[in-house]
C-alpha cells in the first residue's frame, strides 16, 4: 500500500510567538543526545566529554553575544529567565524594595513584579513618549536610593518598539550605581544586533531564533549574585539546579550561530517585507497600523475597526493564515496593554493583531495575506 501525505500550504506570520526549528539545529540536538550519553556532572570520562561539549557550546554563545562564558545561565526559556532575574536579584537584596518597569513588558516580567508587590515591594511604571519609547527624564526621577531593579525589554513583543537599552543602562548607573538593569532581549536576539555592555541581566529563548523549545538563557554579569529559584542539585551554575540539558544547550549554540549567519542580508530582506506590507495595509480603509518607525521590522501590529481580533484570527486561520492576537502568553486579555500604552487608544488596543515576519517569509505570502484580509474584512463588516 502506498501512503500519500497531503501537504497543506500555509502562510505563517507568527514568528514572534515561535519559529520553525532549523533542520541543522535539530540535527545537532539529535547527534549530541545520541552520542553523549553521560551526565555532564559525572566525573567519569563520559561525563567529562559531555561537560566539555557544553563548555564549547557556552563559549560559542558567549563569543556571539560578547559576554563571558561564566555569565551564561541555562533555563527552560525566557519566562523562567525573567523570573530568575527579577526574583533572584530582589530576594537576594531584600532591604531595597523598589522596582521600575514599563507597561510594555511581557507577562513573565509583570508577573514576578506583581508577586514581589505582594511581598511588600513597590513597583513604578515609567512613562512612555508618543512613540512608546521610555521617557528618560521620568526614569531618572523615578530612581531612588532603594531602587533595586529596572526591567525594560529591548523590543516589545506585540508592537515591536525598540528601546534604547544602552542609554537606559548608562542613565541608571549615573543616578544610582547600585540599581541593577534587566532587559528581556527575547525579541532581539538573532533578529537585530544586540549590545549588552550596559545591561546587568538579559533573558532570551532559543525558540525565537529557529532553535528548540524548552531552552533559554539568562545572562548575568559575573559580579552579580542571585537568589536561586531552585535549590539543591548541580548544574552548570549554582543559580539554576538540575542536570544540564546537553542536547538543548548544543542546539542553542547552533541556532545562534546560524541566526547571525548572513545577518545583514536577512535583516535587509525583512525590512523590504515590512515596507511592502505596510504599504499594502495602508490601502485598506479599516486598518490602522500601530507599529511606528521606532519599531523593529519583524513586527507589524495593526487594528481593524469594529472587528474583534479573535474573530479575524480564526477567519484567517480558515484560509491557513496564522497571526497572533497580542502575545501567545497573554492573549486572554481583551485589551492589549502594549498597544494601549503606545497608541493611547482603547479601540485600537481592543482590536489589535500582530503580524510577525521572518527572512523565511515570501512576498507571495504577504500578497496572499493582504488579499484574504481584504476579503475577510468585507465578510465580517
Amino acid at each position: 500500500m502506498i501512503k500519500l501525505f497531503v501537504v497543506i500550504k500555509m502562510t505563517y506570520l507568527d514568528y514572534s510567538a515561535t519559529t520553525p526549528v532549523n533542520e541543522e539545529v535539530l540535527d545537532s540536538f539529535v547527534k549530541a543526545t545520541r552520542t553523549y550519553v553521560g551526565n555532564p556532572n559525572s566525573l567519569h570520562k563520559l561525563g567529562v566529554s559531555a561537560n566539555k561539549l557544553i563548555n564549547d557550546a557556552t563559549k560559542q554563545i558567549s563569543d556571539i553575544l560578547n559576554v563571558k562564558p561564566n555569565e551564561i545561565i541555562y533555563t527552560s526559556g525566557a519566562s523562567e529567565a525573567n523570573n530568575l532575574a527579577i526574583k533572584g536579584i530582589c530576594l537576594r537584596n531584600n532591604k531595597r524594595k523598589h522596582i521600575i518597569t514599563t507597561e510594555l513588558e511581557h507577562s513573565s516580567v509583570i508577573g514576578p513584579c506583581s508577586y514581589l508587590q505582594r511581598l511588600g515591594y513597590e513597583v513604578d511604571f515609567v512613562k512612555l513618549d508618543e512613540n512608546g519609547i521610555v521617557d528618560l527624564n521620568d526614569l531618572k526621577n523615578l530612581i531612588k536610593e532603594d531602587t533595586i531593579l529596572v526591567s525594560i525589554a529591548s523590543v516589545n513583543s506585540e508592537v515591536g518598539v525598540l528601546e534604547p537599552i544602552n542609554e537606559i543602562g548608562k542613565l541608571i548607573k549615573e543616578v544610582n550605581k547600585n540599581t541593577y538593569f534587566h532587559s528581556d532581549i527575547t525579541q532581539s536576539v538573532g533578529k537585530i544586533k544586540v549590545n549588552l555592555d550596559y545591561v546587568d541581566l538579559a533573558s532570551f529563548s532559543a525558540q525565537k531564533f529557529y532553535g528548540l523549545k524548552g531552552v533559554g538563557c539568562l545572562i548575568k554579569k559575573e559580579n552579580i549574585i542571585l537568589e536561586p529559584l531552585i535549590h539543591g542539585g548541580k548544574s552548570t551554575t549554582v543559580y539554576r539546579s538540575g542536570t544540564p540539558a546537553l542536547g538543548l544547550i548544543v542546539s542553542t549554540a547552533k541556532a545562534l550561530r546560524l541566526a547571525y549567519l548572513d545577518f545583514d542580508k536577512k535583516y535587509d530582506y525583512v525590512c523590504f517585507l515590512n515596507k511592502y506590507l505596510k504599504e499594502e495595509l495602508s490601502k485598506i480603509n479599516k486598518v490602522h497600523i500601530n507599529s511606528n518607525s521606532y519599531c523593529v521590522p519583524h513586527i507589524v501590529n495593526i487594528s481593524i475597526k469594529n472587528i474583534k481580533p479573535e474573530t479575524m484570527q480564526h477567519a484567517l486561520e480558515q484560509e491557513e493564515i496564522y497571526v497572533s492576537t497580542q502575545t501567545a502568553c497573554s492573549s486572554n486579555n481583551p485589551v492589549s496593554k502594549a498597544v494601549l500604552a503606545v497608541t493611547k487608544n482603547k479601540n485600537y488596543a481592543s482590536s489589535s493583531i500582530r503580524i510577525s515576519l521572518s527572512y523565511l517569509t515570501t512576498k507571495e505570502e504577504i500578497d496572499m495575506f493582504i488579499k484574504v484580509l481584504n476579503n475577510k474584512i468585507k465578510e465580517l463588516s
